[in-house]
């Protein structure tokens, strides 16, 4: 079945009060039309109030998920992509609530999929040097390195593979098997992206500056960097025990 809508963004968020409203806001008023689908776990701050406050105002553009508890930011984004698909749209991004991604790069992503045969865009800081602004140097040198050590292990030719700022068409998301997706951080964005190329999809980087939040508390953590580091190596090694077929 054709897709019967276009553009929806899911946002995944947990404490995210002092941002929601204003991300809402500005993504719903960039000139290009973008639904929002938020995925809130459980936030105790309220955050899922302020968007369904925000769904009276914007009724048919809002979309709202309440899991129980903090799940993971992969888990998150996997109940999203089904919802979805199940509603019926041709493009599907991930983006940030707290401002790190630029809501008006989500045109960039769009067209670079709409207009430039893309399968999957990637909002991707290291593809014109390291645009990244308030990070300490110490995690600037962390993320570039770790995107090395990826292509390194699993051949994936991406300059920013930890990106989580991504467009999707549709068929991407039908294609991988949504329910052997296991990890839940940086190697959640690291295995979709590498699945995406296993199975011949076509990606494209396109430039962008990312801007660390200024407000609310980042998710990062050493477990989810572990989890990225180790599990790099279990996606290359899982990949020699599957076969990829569109």
């Amino acid at each position: 079945m054709p897709p019967s809508k276009d553009s929806i963004v899911i946002i995944p968020t947990y404490n995210e009060i002092e941002n929601i409203e204003a991300i809402i806001r500005t993504v719903l008023a960039l000139p290009k039309s973008f639904d929002l689908l938020i995925i809130d776990d459980g936030s105790p701050d309220g955050t899922a109030q302020v968007v369904k406050t925000l769904q009276q105002e914007f009724p048919s553009r809002i979309y709202l998920e309440e899991r129980k508890g903090k799940l993971g930011l992969g888990t998150a984004y996997i109940h999203g992509f089904r919802v979805a698909l199940q509603l019926g749209y041709a493009y599907i991004f991930e983006m940030d609530a707290d401002f790190s991604h630029n809501p008006q790069d989500l045109e960039k992503l769009y067209k670079a999929c709409a207009a430039e045969q893309a399968d999957v865009a990637i909002g991707s800081r290291y593809i014109k040097g390291v645009n990244v602004v308030n990070w300490p140097m110490s995690r600037v040198l962390m993320s570039y390195f770790a995107s090395m050590y990826v292509r390194f292990i699993t051949g994936l030719q991406i300059m920013d593979t930890t990106a989580g700022f991504k467009c999707y068409r549709r068929e991407v998301l039908q294609t991988i098997p949504l329910d052997q997706i296991k990890f839940v951080g940086y190697a959640f964005q690291i295995e979709m992206k590498f699945l995406a190329w296993k199975y011949g999809f076509a990606i494209a980087e396109v430039p962008i500056i990312f801007t660390d939040r200024t407000k609310g508390e980042s998710k990062m953590s050493s477990k989810i960097f572990k989890e990225a580091f180790f599990g790099v190596m279990q996606i290359k090694i899982n990949s020699w025990f599957r076969r990829f077929h569109r």
